[in-house]
């Protein structure tokens, strides 16, 4: 008798990232990522890999919900992918150099990448590499677009974020050539100006759009500064429109003392209007072209925001080519069990230490 379908796809996918984790020499590989299987839905039998690593957004928390929502709403198997001291085992987004379970890309459907800054071993990034070279869609979130940087004598140091070296086509890194942009600068004031979303000119119709009008999104993270006008055949999805709190600063405050309904829209800083999320064809040289969607909005506070939810699970829909999946009033974002998601902000080694998170129980 031949195995159930699903528990055969989780199963070699399973083994492919338990490969990747015991090569790096961990007793107990199944303990270093997270998976949620997928439920009932249009995404079944598709696999999606969700890398986290960044010191400040909480993308540690972020991912996990962004994926047990893929999975339990929509069908989606997911697993998701830590920065990872090899010491402990546990989760520390200070260490940039492991994020064990890239095996995973090999057989991946999507990749949602949420990293910052990481300089991540040849065994590591060799994944990455060859998924980007296959073309298959990418979707970043945030501090994406600074997702690497290495030293200038790395064989990845093109990935780096402002690479400038002699590979003329990897100018400004992976965040420019995948994803369409690097990092430029705090647009809006960082912890003291929110995000309001608002549809782009032309985009009232994309599927990324459905379900969303201007307002919906919201989050605390402030604007990125982007150069306009965006590379290549760039389509803007979402402007972020720069917010003035109303209420005072609060450092202990998850949303820092900010709130939906802020205003008024901060005067010189609306005109233009940053694009917050966009969408994109991106090629690695020598490689296949792709679809990617970069949302600079994304952080573990700003998916408190319904809207922000769906504008993420919309575009993973759109990144795959199911479109025609998406009900008429864009996906279902539900958030899964209890989400409190910390403030932004970085974290001492010694707070990763204490806290001793460990991967598969996110």
């Amino acid at each position: 008798m031949s195995a159930h379908p699903a528990k055969t796809r989780a199963g070699w996918w399973r083994a492919a990232v338990l490969a990747c984790c015991l090569a790096a020499g961990s007793a107990r590989a199944d303990e270093l990522w997270a998976f949620y299987k997928g439920q009932d839905g249009p995404g079944a039998g598709k696999r999606i890999v969700l890398i986290s690593g960044d010191e400040e957004y909480r993308s540690e928390q972020a991912l996990p919900q962004v994926g047990k929502i893929l999975a339990r709403r929509h069908g989606f198997d997911c697993a998701v992918l830590f920065a990872v001291d090899p010491a402990t085992g546990t989760i520390n987004p200070n260490v940039r150099d492991n994020i064990p379970g890239l095996a995973a890309l090999d057989k991946a459907d999507l990749m949602i990448i949420f990293t910052r800054f990481r300089a991540l071993p040849d065994e590591q990034m060799r994944h990455i590499d060859a998924y980007l070279k296959s073309g298959r869609p990418v979707i970043g979130i945030r501090t994406s677009t600074h997702a690497f940087l290495f030293p200038g004598d790395s064989p990845w140091a093109h990935y780096g974020n402002g690479y400038n070296g002699p590979k003329a086509e990897w100018i400004d890194g992976f965040g420019r050539l995948v994803l369409g942009e690097k990092w430029i600068s705090h647009h809006g004031h960082h912890k003291h100006e929110s995000t309001r979303g608002i549809l782009a000119p032309g985009a009232v119709d994309h599927p990324i759009t459905r379900g969303l009008r201007d307002g919906d999104i919201w989050g605390p993270t402030d604007v990125y500064g982007v150069r306009l006008p965006l590379p290549g055949d760039s389509r803007p999805i979402v402007l972020g429109q720069v917010l003035k709190r109303k209420g005072p600063f609060l450092e202990e405050d998850p949303l820092h003392g900010m709130r939906p309904d802020d205003g008024p829209p901060v005067a010189g800083k609306n005109d233009p209007m940053m694009p917050i999320a966009w969408t994109r064809t991106y090629q690695l040289p020598g490689g296949k072209s792709g679809r990617a969607f970069t949302s600079t909005i994304g952080a573990a506070n700003d998916l408190l925001s319904e809207g922000t939810r769906r504008l993420l699970v919309n575009a993973v829909y759109w990144a795959l080519g199911m479109e025609d999946k998406l009900e008429p009033a864009g996906a279902k974002v539900d958030l899964i069990g209890v989400y409190k998601p910390d403030g932004f902000g970085n974290r001492p080694d010694d707070y990763w230490r204490k806290l001793a998170l460990r991967p598969a129980e996110q």
